[in-house]
Order: C-alpha cells, then sequence, then structure tokens
C-alpha cells in the first residue's frame, strides 16, 4: 500500500526498525523517506557492502595461510608484546637470529594473533627449499594463490593481486635469497600500501625502513643461586623442556632434585629452543643425568626431531650447517677459527688467534688446498649453496669485518652486559662451536689455531705481572679471558706445552682472587711438580703460601712462603722478593705471630722503596699499619695509612683500596673515634662490588662494633647476624684476631639484651640480603658527606635510597609493579588506574628515589623491602 514501508525490519541485520517515538509517523526516518536500517552503524555497513558490489573485479588471493600449530608455545610474553607493537608501527619486521633460535615459531605465534589471520589476512611462504632468487616471485604466487592472466606475471601479478588488500605475509626463512627478498620486499611494499611483510630470516634484508628484531635465547635460571621448583620455573627453558619432555613421554615427571638437572641441561644448550627440544626428544629413553652427560657431545645427541618439520630442525647440526654453507671461504675459516674461544672474545684476541703469521702462519702455503680444507668443504654441491672451500690467508685487518658478518649471519652472538674496555664481545653458542670444532679439525688447523691462542693469553698473563711488585692482588684484563685461560691451560697440559706454567700461574691468580682456593692450589701444585727452576717459582710458591692462608692451612703457609723468600734471594729481582716477603708476612699474621708480621712487611718495604713505584710503596706501607695495629701500636700505623691512602686512592685497583679504608676505619676505632670509624667502615660498603662477597663483611662487621659502641644494641646484633650468616654462606673464616674482637663486643651486647630480644634481632638480621643489607647498614650513617662531588655512579646509585621522602602507598605500589616487570598499561589494569595516572606515579617516583630508569626503580625496591627498622 502507498505510503507503508517494504519491510518492517532494518535490511542489514533483521532487527526491528525504531518506533514511531523515535522515528516519525509512519515508520519514517526524520525527512520522510521510510527507515530502512535499524541504526546508523547499519547504514555504514550497507554503504560498505553497496562499494564493494559495484568495485572492480581483482583477483582474491586464496593462499594456504598459516600452518597449524601442534604443540603448544612457551614463554617469549615479552617479546611477543614487542612485536606487537612494532607490526603495528612498522611495514617489514625481520626477526633475526641464530638457527634453532625459534624465529619461525615466534613468527607463527605473531602472525596467528593478527587480526582475521585465519580470515586469510595473514599468508606464510616457506623458502627453505626454494634455490634460485630468480623463482622468488613464482613462489610467492603459487603461496598465496595468485594466478597469472591477462597477461600479467611474477611481480606484475603479485601487484595486481594484492591492491590495496590489507595483508601480512610471513616469509620465512629468507637468509640463503636474502638479496632477492629484499627487492621483492622493497617493490611490493611501495606498490602495495596496506600489505606488511614479516620476515625470518639469519641476516637481515637491508631494505630501507627495516625494523630488525634479534630473537635471543629463552631465559634460564641465573647461575650461582639456588632456587626452589617456582624459581626454577620462571626460566622459559625450563619450562620449555618440560613441556616437550611430557609430549614425547606421557609419563614423565619430575623427581626430586631433578629440576636443577633440568635447569644445568638448559643452562648447557644455552636455552637455544631447538636444541632444548630435541634434549627433551630424548626424555623417554635416557634418564635426565644422563641427558646431561651425553651433552658432552650435542650434536650426536640432539638428532632425531620431528619428521613433519623443514630438514634443518631435525637435527640441531643441519640447523648449523645449513648456515655454515652460505658463507664464504674468508668467513668459513674464522667461523672454525673462533671456535676454539669459548669464553667469547673481543676483536682484539680474534684477531691474533685467526689471522695467519707471516708467510701463512700455519705452514699453509706448504700444503695443497685440498689437504686444509674438510669434507664439508670440498664435496660439490648440488643444491645450489655455497662454493668449495680452499684455504684463504687471514690478515689481522680482515678480522674485524669478518666477525661483523659473522654477527649479521647470527653465527656469533654479541654478549650484552657490562664492556670495561670500551670494545664489543662476541660469543657462540656452545652447539654452533661444537660444530666449528669439528670443521677445524677436518681442514687440519686445531693444533696451529690452539698455538695462536697460547701465545696471545700466555701474552695477556706477561702483561698483567709485569704491572707491579704484587701481582696476585692485581686487577688485570685477563679476568675476561678465565674461560679461555682455562681451555688453553687443559691443552697446554695435554700436550707438555711449556706454554702450560706461566697460563696456569696466570688462571691460579684469578681464582685466588675469586676465593676458588682449592682449586688455585691444584693448578700450583701440578705446575710446581712439572718444572723446578722455572723463573715464576717464586710467585708460584709466594701464591700457594696465600692460598694457604685464607684456607687455615698455616703450617703449610709458612713452609711455602720461606720457600718462596729463598728463591727469590737468590735470584736479582726485588720486586720478586718483595712479593715474597710479603707472603711471607702474611703467613705470620695468619698465625698470630704479629712482632715478626711486623718486621718483615718492613723489610719489604724497604726492599720495594728501591724500585720507584709509588703504588707498590703504598700498598706495603697499608700492610705494615695492619700488622701494627695488631700490636696495639696505633699512633705509627695511623701515620703510615696517612702516608699512603692518598696514592691508594689515585690509583689502586677496588679490593686494595677498600681494604685500605678498613683499616683505617679499624685504627680509628680502635682509638675511640667512632665517627670518623664509621665513615671508613661506610666508604668501604659503599665501594664494594654489588654481591655477596668477604670484602663486605669487614665493613658490616665494623658498624656493628661502633653501633654496639653508641648503645645501639639491636642495630650491632642484625648487623653482626646478617654478616656472620654471609660468611657462612660464602665459607669463608675472618682473621682470627679480627674476629676475636667482633666477638669480644657482640658478647658484651648480649649481656646487655633480654634473650628474646637478642634471638629477635639476630633472625632479623639473618634475613638481610643484598641491596636490603645496605641500606640498613647505611642508614643513619654519614653517607652524604662521602658522595658529595663524587662521579663515581653506583656509590650514589646507592647512597641515593638514603634521606629521600617516603613514597606514598600508591607509588610503593607502582614501584613494587614495575619490579615485577609490569607495563605501566598493565599495572593500570592491574591497580584500577588509568595509564596517566600511573606514568604520573611513576615521575614522582623517580623523583623521589632520584633515578631514572625502570631498572633502577627495581634496585631500588629491592632495597626497601623487609627492610627492619632499627627500632623494631
Amino acid at each position: 500500500m502507498p505510503g507503508v514501508a517494504k519491510s518492517q525490519g532494518c535490511e542489514a541485520c533483521g532487527a526491528p526498525l525504531p518506533t514511531p517515538s523515535r522515528a516519525t509517523s509512519g515508520g519514517k526516518a526524520p525527512g520522510g523517506r521510510p527507515a530502512r536500517y535499524c541504526s546508523r552503524a547499519c547504514r555504514q555497513r550497507a554503504f560498505r557492502q553497496r562499494a564493494e558490489r559495484h568495485a572492480p573485479a581483482q583477483a582474491e588471493p586464496a593462499g594456504r595461510g598459516l600452518p597449524p600449530s601442534l604443540d603448544a608455545f612457551v614463554g617469549r610474553e615479552r617479546e611477543l608484546s614487542r612485536l606487537h607493537t612494532l607490526l603495528r608501527s612498522s611495514r617489514l619486521l625481520t626477526l633475526t637470529g641464530p638457527g634453532g633460535v625459534g624465529k619461525t615459531r615466534l613468527a607463527l605465534e605473531l602472525a596467528g594473533s593478527v587480526r582475521g589471520a585465519r580470515a586469510g589476512r595473514a599468508q606464510w611462504v616457506a623458502l627453505d627449499s626454494l634455490r634460485e632468487g630468480e623463482l622468488l616471485p613464482q613462489a610467492l604466487a603459487a603461496a598465496l594463490g595468485v594466478r597469472e592472466r591477462g597477461g600479467r606475471a611474477g611481480v606484475e601479478a603479485l601487484v595486481h593481486a594484492l591492491g590495496t588488500r590489507t595483508m601480512l605475509v610471513v616469509l620465512d626463512n629468507c637468509e640463503h635469497l636474502a638479496d632477492a627478498c629484499a627487492q621483492l620486499a622493497a617493490t611490493l611494499l611501495a606498490r602495495c600500501p596496506r600489505l606488511r611483510i614479516l620476515a625470518t630470516s639469519r641476516e637481515t634484508l637491508r631494505v630501507p625502513g627495516e625494523v630488525v628484531f634479534r630473537v635471543a635465547e629463552l631465559s634460564l635460571t641465573p647461575t650461582g643461586e639456588d632456587h626452589d621448583l617456582a624459581g626454577l620455573l620462571r626460566s622459559e627453558a625450563v619450562r620449555l623442556f618440560l613441556e616437550r619432555a611430557r609430549t614425547s613421554d606421557a609419563t614423565f615427571e619430575l623427581g626430586r632434585g631433578e629440576a636443577r638437572t633440568v635447569a644445568e641441561i638448559c643452562r648447557r644448550l644455552d636455552g637455544l629452543p631447538l636444541a632444548i627440544e630435541l634434549a627433551a626428544g630424548r626424555a623417554g629413553s635416557l634418564s635426565l643425568t644422563g641427558i646431561l652427560h651425553g651433552l658432552d657431545d650435542q650434536l650426536s645427541l640432539l638428532t632425531d626431531g620431528s619428521r613433519t618439520g623443514p630438514g634443518r630442525h631435525r637435527e640441531l647440526g643441519a640447523a648449523i650447517d645449513w648456515s655454515h654453507r652460505l658463507l664464504d671461504p674468508l668467513e668459513r675459516v674464522v667461523f672454525r677459527r673462533l671456535s676454539v674461544l669459548g669464553g667469547g672474545f673481543h676483536a682484539e684476541g680474534a684477531a691474533a688467534v685467526c689471522a695467519d703469521g707471516e708467510g701463512g702462519g700455519d705452514g699453509a702455503g706448504d700444503r695443497d688446498p685440498l689437504d686444509i680444507v674438510g669434507p664439508h668443504d670440498i664435496a660439490p654441491r648440488t643444491d645450489g649453496i655455497g662454493h668449495p672451500d680452499a684455504h684463504h690467508l687471514v690478515r689481522p685487518e680482515q678480522v674485524l669485518r669478518v666477525i661483523c658478518a659473522l654477527e649479521a649471519k647470527s653465527l656469533i652472538v654479541r654478549v650484552r652486559g657490562d664492556e670495561p674496555r670500551g670494545a664489543a664481545r662476541f660469543r657462540q653458542l656452545s652447539a654452533i662451536r661444537a660444530y666449528g670444532m669439528d670443521r677445524l679439525a677436518e681442514a687440519g688447523e686445531l693444533h696451529d689455531t690452539w698455538s695462536r691462542a697460547l701465545d696471545w693469553l700466555a701474552g695477556q698473563a706477561a702483561g698483567a705481572t709485569a704491572s707491579g711488585a704484587f701481582p696476585d692482588t692485581a686487577e688485570g684484563p685477563l679476568i675476561e679471558e678465565q674461560e679461555n685461560l682455562a681451555a688453553a691451560v687443559a691443552y697446554a697440559a695435554s700436550r707438555a706445552d711449556g706454554r702450560h706454567v706461566p697460563l696456569a700461574f696466570a688462571l691460579a691468580r684469578l681464582l685466588y682472587r675469586q676465593e676458588q682456593l682449592t682449586a688455585a692450589r691444584a693448578l700450583l701444585s701440578e705446575a710446581l711438580e712439572r718444572v723446578q727452576d722455572c723463573e715464576d717459582r717464586g710467585a708460584a710458591l709466594a701464591l700457594a703460601a696465600r692460598s694457604a692462608c685464607l684456607q687455615d692451612d698455616h703450617a703449610a703457609a709458612l713452609d711455602l712462603a720461606r720457600e718462596a723468600v729463598a728463591v727469590e734471594r737468590a735470584g736479582r729481582h726485588p720486586a720478586r722478593l718483595a712479593n715474597a716477603l710479603d707472603a711471607l708476612a702474611a703467613a705470620r699474621l695468619c698465625r698470630g705471630e704479629f712482632s715478626d708480621a711486623v718486621a718483615v712487611f718492613a723489610e719489604c718495604l724497604a726492599v720495594v722503596r728501591t724500585l720507584g713505584r709509588p703504588l707498590d710503596v703504598a700498598l706495603c706501607r697499608h700492610h705494615l699499619a695492619w700488622a701494627l695495629l695488631q700490636t696495639g701500636r696505633t699512633e705509627e700505623a695511623e701515620r703510615l695509612m696517612e702516608e699512603c691512602l692518598p696514592e691508594l686512592e689515585a690509583g689502586a685497583p677496588a679490593n686494595q683500596l677498600t681494604a685500605a679504608l678498613h683499616t683505617a676505619g679499624a685504627i680509628r676505632l680502635a682509638q675511640g673515634d667512632l665517627a670518623a670509624a664509621e665513615r671508613r667502615f661506610t666508604e668501604v660498603l659503599l665501594k664494594t662490588p654489588a654481591g655477596e662477597s668477604f670484602h663486605a663483611l669487614y665493613p658490616l662487621e665494623g658498624l656493628a662494633m661502633v653501633a654496639a659502641e653508641r648503645g645501639e644494641l639491636q642495630r650491632s646484633l642484625r648487623l653482626y647476624a646478617a654478616a656472620a650468616a654471609i660468611r657462612r654462606r660464602i665459607d669463608t673464616e675472618p682473621e682470627a684476631h679480627w674476629w676475636g674482637q667482633v666477638e669480644a663486643v657482640v658478647a658484651r651486647v648480649k649481656e646487655r639484651v633480654h634473650p628474646s630480644g637478642v634471638g629477635a634481632a639476630m633472625a632479623a638480621g639473618r634475613r638481610l640480603r643484598g641491596a636490603r643489607l645496605v641500606a640498613y647498614a647505611l642508614r643513619g650513617t654519614q653517607v652524604r658527606s662521602l658522595v658529595h662531588g663524587s662521579d663515581h655512579d653506583e656509590i650514589r646509585g646507592r647512597a641515593a635510597t638514603i634521606g629521600r621522602p617516603p613514597l606514598t602507598g600508591r607509588e610503593s605500589a607502582v614501584a613494587e609493579l614495575v619490579a615485577e616487570g609490569m607495563t605501566n598499561q598493565q599495572i593500570a589494569s592491574h591497580l584500577g588506574l588509568s595509564k596517566s595516572t600511573v606514568a604520573a606515579h611513576l615521575d614522582r617516583v623517580r623523583d623521589k628515589l632520584g633515578v631514572r630508569s625502570r631498572t633502577q626503580i627495581a634496585v631500588r625496591v629491592a632495597g626497601r623491602r623487609g627492610d627492619p627498622e632499627p627500632g623494631n
């Protein structure tokens, strides 16, 4: 009938049309036309549908979509969150990393989470089976379901099919076709405005606008720390192992104490996902201990991967070989030679080990090239990848360029962390290094490469010992090379190499500084048995004497030190004699023979004065002052410290300076100057490296005695208990005379405190650790005067927690969640706040704590958690 709408329902969704109260009478919309839609959203939806029906026909790529995920995705929550952000803001995102690090699986998980991914808006293109770059457009067209029509082929067909469609294309495994992939990606991105490309490759594509995300290994449990099962399960690597072990053996259960074995397996595998999955696949046939032992030959154990996956994922060796075949001949030579440096390397060390000497160095010029390369290199390739590898002479200036190329191809990784010398440090993952070592042996270069490594490390060790009269306590560059040094010592010992003795001495010094005394003495004993007339024999005996002192082996210490002095008196090296005399005086101190120690230190000082080395003179004065303090001659000790402290503060290593400052504090304490003693002990604590070590124990015990003398009994007991707990954990004994003073003071405190109060204070002290302990120890001390005008960032940071305005309850809650690793958005959701409010709270937290970064906030939070108040 005229004037009546044809339909009483919405044409888009079928819902009832607006009632007359919401529209004009007769069911008409404002303006007199009949109502056809129930809402503006339906009207817009219908408009889009009409536009699409009348749009020019365009090929709809059917495509293969995304491959199904047949196993659970474990970990990498933070990486996925970051990648989602990057994918929204960039059109070409490349995931790079070594073979087996999980690039393909991470890309699949990321692509699967894209809106509309399962409806065809994300397409997967596997390139591992493609060998010719010229065929890449055709391969991509086939994967996307693009047909060649209307005379359009290759790139033109792809551009026409993709057009203005919103699509994510995943190019998996681009490294062997890097140039072709780069050119095609640049073309498609320029001509298809709504296209995004996610690529996985062991090296970057180097296309303008490319965003590179380096996929790291899975997180591991920190070394050297005890963890319960819950703590171990925070490791992504451990969780992945357990997940894959349960899928390979449905009856697999983790037995008591086996979680740490799993953690060690994952650590041995560097957190590499492919290696972990292959190792977990052995859980049905081997015990966890058996798997751990089998990792001595990783490439043989880690095989039998998924039959349905790419061939390079079926065994670890194949994954690495895939990358190795893409190297040019020079890169292959450097790659395999780097495998002897298992502890990592700087460019300087790599050049010393990898570069050939004059005329070939290794005798390479006298051999046929086919005698130098291994079967992996000379076998003719039928896959179009790689070339037969004849020996290439390596010049030192070439090594840095090759290292950069190897990092770009993910065969070495950058070591993140402190780089005190301002030089980047790299390493090979353990499985890659094992592969490189095999290639090195096959090439016939193993011994010559090791020989260059031994020469370089021996030169580094010689430079370290020539720096002063007391090399055992001097810090040197070899600390970074400790793992390489240990491997070199083992190799030299196995071949009766003459360089074994100086290298063993250098390693023993490092172990001594780290308080690995049993290992240090074992190395020294073995080396001393091998040689009787070595020029370093006296130095080795002196080091062995010092190690014996720290182990309370007083008789052996005295015998070794006497022999060291006898050896050096027969020589003509005053510096070596001074070192031996210092060791003998230390042995006397350990035995409580203080007067004899003073006499020997005085002779040592007289010898050192002839050397013209002010720092060595200052060190010897400090040692003499400590001995004088034990005899009660505090005024002479104070005078010596006043003479030596300026020199030590100007140029002594941190451990020697903190020892001297402690001596100065102990002298002031003995003289009854509590304020000055507290300043010195506090200064030592601020300069002590983070972490539990014996360097922090003496200032804590000194502050405990200062607190006792001031009548702060609860504080004294807490500090004493905290220091005693650390001594038990790191298994170190104090000097007998010092410990006697501490125990006497604490005994007097306990007499003045009720037994229940003693127990409570001691229990509270034992709970204090790390940053909380430092914060408590510094509370109320004169910290500001110590750091005023100082440029030492660490001291400023650790002192900054004292005297700051307190955080409010909300600010504390935000800071706690930052310390747990939450983002601002996650904190806002957790606390029911807006994101801007969280940001404002964080600004105030930074101002109050005097920090800039979220990491620094986390450190400060750790210093505040559970910090007992002095009166409690």
